[in-house]
C-alpha cells in the first residue's frame, strides 16, 4: 500500500483531481456567471424583461441541468475530441465538466441575485442607474455572500463529477478508485482514494463558509 510507485499515483491522482475541479470551476464560472444574470435580468421582475428570450435560456439550461453526468461524459465525446484531442485523461475530462457545471452555476447565480432586496435596486434605478451599473455596483456585491457560497457547492459538485468521470478512465482519484478498487479489488487503495476526496471537499467547504462569512457586510 506505502510503497513508493502506489504513493507517487495517488498524488498525482491529487493533483489531477485538483486541476480538473479548478480549472472546470473557473471556465464554468466564465460562462456560468453571465447566464445567471441574464435570467435574472430578463425576468418578468427584471430590470431590463425580455419574455421569450428568457424562456428559451431557461428551458436549454434546464435541459443541459437534466441530463445526468455519465451520460453527457458520452455524449460529447465527439467535443471532447475535437478540443483536446482525445476523450480520456484529465484534460478530456475537463470539457464536459465545463458543459454539466456551466448551467448549474446559472441557476445558483439565479438564485444568489433573486435574494437581492429589490428597495435597494429600485433605488439605484431612481437615481438613474443604468442596468450595468446596477449588476455590478448592486447586485453583485449584494449578493457576494451567497455567491461565494454557492462557488463552495459548485467546487465540491465539480468535485463529485470529476470522480465519476473515472468510469471513463478520466484520471484522478476518482480513476484510481474505480481502477484499483472496483477492477482489481484493492480496496486499501480505493479507500485511501475516496478519503482524500471526502477531505478535499471538507477543506473547500470550510472555505467557502469562512469567505463568505468575511464578505458579508450584514455582520
Amino acid at each position: 500500500m506505502f510503497e513508493p510507485q502506489i504513493v507517487s499515483m495517488i498524488g498525482w491522482g491529487f493533483l489531477e483531481t485538483l486541476y480538473m475541479t479548478l480549472v472546470s470551476t473557473l471556465v464554468a464560472y466564465i460562462l456560468g456567471l453571465p447566464l445567471g444574470i441574464a435570467l435574472v435580468v430578463t425576468d418578468k421582475d427584471g430590470i431590463y424583461p425580455k419574455k421569450y428570450f428568457n424562456m428559451v435560456l431557461g428551458v436549454i439550461i434546464n435541459l443541459l441541468r437534466s441530463v445526468p453526468f455519465l451520460i453527457l461524459l458520452i455524449l460529447v465525446f465527439p467535443i471532447t475530441r475535437f478540443v483536446v484531442g482525445t476523450t480520456i485523461g484529465s484534460n478530456a475530462t475537463v470539457v464536459p465538466l465545463v458543459i454539466a457545471a456551466a448551467p448549474f452555476i446559472a441557476r445558483l447565480v439565479e438564485s444568489s441575485l433573486k435574494e437581492v432586496d429589490s428597495g435597494v435596486i429600485e433605488a439605484a434605478e431612481s437615481m438613474g442607474a443604468s442596468p450595468a451599473q446596477i449588476i455590478w455596483k448592486v447586485m453583485l456585491p449584494e449578493a457576494r455572500p451567497s455567491l461565494i457560497l454557492g462557488s463552495a457547492i459548485a467546487v465540491t459538485t465539480i468535485l463529485s463529477y470529476s470522480a465519476m468521470a473515472g468510469i471513463v478512465a478520466g484520471g484522478g482519484l476518482g480513476d484510481i478508485a474505480i481502477r484499483y478498487g472496483l477492477h482489481r479489488y484493492e480496496t486499501d487503495i480505493m479507500i485511501v482514494s475516496v478519503a482524500i476526496l471526502v477531505i478535499i471537499v471538507q477543506i473547500l467547504q470550510e472555505i467557502g463558509m469562512r469567505l463568505a462569512k468575511i464578505g458579508d457586510k450584514r455582520k
